[in-house]
């Protein structure tokens, strides 16, 4: 998708409401913390997020910023049809593959808020396994099983392909693309960004694993489920909200540019 031709000389913060503007910095700040824990892939891949007054329109990235230089300011608001509501100043456009993906999500699922998609190593070696995720740590148990998984199709370029990524995602909030990466959604860019942090350990952690050439023990069934229910976020709490916290005063240290 092209870039409008037409650039604003006013500043997006004087654009949007105080609800969006705070949309907007969360999701520039979850882009550098992907870009910070190496899970960016250069220019590729996409975080959304669904604004809160504007169920019908979410935010996604310029394709050709990198996660690094991804700011308050230069995301797109866009509609479930690709269409553009609000431009950031920039040549660049709109990513097909990552709208028709996320766009999946966010048309199918109106308890999801946001959306993360990744192409990572470990993701990637898992998504490609015919075992799937094993439960071989607590990051891993704490799906307790939920997760979809979708098989491959190619380069995602096809409006058609929306229908069976909504199927295979089904009411989960993981989803593992075959050959491909790692999908996680959730109710806001927060819990979102908690839940991608679990799934991209596990992979890791199952990588290492499988690597050692060593006999494996993987916990009884009952743990499994046990382990999965305690992390819900109606058990004890809404695992990432409180974490956002620290992540968001260590960036506003680190770098606070996310901001602009």
């Amino acid at each position: 998708m092209n870039a409008p031709s037409i650039l604003h000389s006013t500043p997006m913060r004087d654009r949007v409401s105080d609800s969006e503007w705070q949309l907007r910095v969360d999701t520039a700040l979850c882009y550098r913390l992907m870009h910070k824990h190496g899970w960016s892939d250069m220019i590729y891949n996409h975080i959304t997020t669904r604004l809160p007054d504007e169920p019908e329109h979410f935010l996604i990235n310029a394709y050709g910023l990198h996660y690094s230089e991804i700011t308050a300011s230069s995301l797109y608001k866009i509609d479930h049809d690709g269409e553009v509501i609000l431009a950031p100043d920039t040549h660049y456009g709109i990513n097909r593959a990552g709208y028709i993906i996320h766009s999946a999500v966010h048309a199918a699922r109106p308890d999801v808020n946001a959306v993360i998609h990744t192409h990572t190593r470990a993701g990637t070696a898992v998504s490609s396994m015919r075992c799937g995720l094993l439960p071989l740590s607590l990051a891993a148990m704490r799906l307790g099983g939920r997760i979809g998984y979708h098989d491959c199709e190619g380069t995602v370029v096809d409006l058609a392909e929306r229908e069976s990524i909504r199927r295979d995602l089904c009411d989960h909030q993981a989803l593992i693309l075959r050959n491909h990466g790692l999908l996680t959604c959730g109710p806001n860019i927060m819990e979102t960004f908690n839940l991608q942090y679990s799934l991209e350990t596990a992979c890791q952690v199952q990588v290492d694993t499988l690597a050692c050439g060593t006999e494996i023990v993987l916990p009884p069934p009952d743990v499994v489920e046990r382990t999965g229910h305690l992390f819900r976020s109606n058990i004890r709490r809404a695992y990432g909200v409180m974490e956002w916290e620290a992540l968001t005063r260590m960036m506003n240290k680190e770098d606070p540019s996310f901001r602009d």
